[in-house]
């Protein structure tokens, strides 16, 4: 789209871009872990991220049209680094201990979301986009708001993981206890 930045307008719009590709890798992202996620309270609230990301999705869409210009995604390598990170990282953790990187994978990617929104809003008030900076400023709230649900959420999952762990054998225990072999001149 642009070559060189030569207006803030045209920086704030490249930057639109990168949000809304941003928001589409999360959603991929959201979705593989739903997939991946074990317990069933953790794939609610990735649902309702989804949603919320969805609504997102529409109000940047909408700040375009506020500012009347076509609607287009640029390029945004930290979310797909975000994105593949997170991926390679449930790829090698056990199932029992996935719900815990799931989310820090999600709260990474909020927290970056979340200053990609500061910035759009500093960008839009310097331009005087009054319904854009409303929007912007909506979704930052949406993205803090998100990011307190996940912080609650891994603190709750992490103490539990620590408790099932606790002795360092994951393996599921069962009633029976075998003694240690002793050697017959040990007897």
């Amino acid at each position: 789209m642009f070559e060189h930045f030569t207006t803030p307008d045209e920086i704030l719009h490249y930057r639109l871009g990168a949000a809304l590709t941003m928001e589409y890798d999360a959603l991929e992202m959201i979705a593989a872990m739903e997939k991946g996620a074990m317990r069933s309270d953790l794939r609610e609230l990735l649902h309702e991220h989804t949603h919320e990301t969805r609504q997102q999705i529409e109000f940047l869409q909408r700040c375009y049209s506020m500012l009347g210009v076509d609607v287009h995604q640029t390029p945004s390598p930290t979310s797909k680094g975000l994105a593949k990170e997170s991926n390679a990282f449930m790829a090698k953790t056990d199932s029992t201990l996935v719900d815990a990187v799931i989310l820090a994978g999600v709260l990474e990617v909020d927290h970056y979301a979340s200053a990609v929104y500061e910035t759009l809003v500093i960008q839009a008030k310097a331009l005087g986009a009054a319904g854009v900076v409303e929007l912007l400023t909506q979704t930052l709230a949406q993205k803090k708001a998100t990011i307190e649900k996940i912080l609650v959420a891994s603190e709750t999952i992490a103490h539990a993981d620590a408790t099932d762990h606790a002795d360092g054998d994951t393996r599921p225990q069962s009633g029976v206890q075998v003694p240690p072999y002793l050697p017959p001149s040990m007897i």
